[in-house]
């Protein structure tokens, strides 16, 4: 039982790191609520998590970080043009920090 405790609480953490990484004019071009107020509800989460051992609330938390991974997070992608976690590494290895460079050509 505290694997699926600890995993919750993991995953209420992930959420709220990258609600906090995304800027807050993202979450309004994405029509979704501002940033504030994904970062309480996530912060509670995570609180519930770690100081309420009432289950109820922490499923509550669950419902919460599962509603932001799957309805706010790919809009807040969407929005941003598709820059996340996952965009690392696709670079070619001629490309600099400006863009790709071909020696002058």
């Amino acid at each position: 039982m505290w694997l699926i405790f600890t995993a919750m609480l993991a995953f209420a953490i992930v959420a709220f790191v990258m609600a906090a990484i995304y800027r807050d004019d993202a979450y309004r071009a994405a029509d979704k609520q501002n940033k504030g107020f994904w970062l309480i509800i996530l912060g509670v989460a995570v609180a519930v998590n770690l100081f309420v051992p009432w289950l109820f609330l922490q499923l509550a938390g669950l419902v919460a970080t599962i509603v932001f991974f799957v309805d706010v997070r790919p809009a807040l992608q969407q929005v941003s043009g598709g820059k996340g976690f996952r965009r690392r590494g696709r670079g070619s290895s001629s490309d600099g920090p400006y863009g790709p460079w071909n020696g002058g050509r």
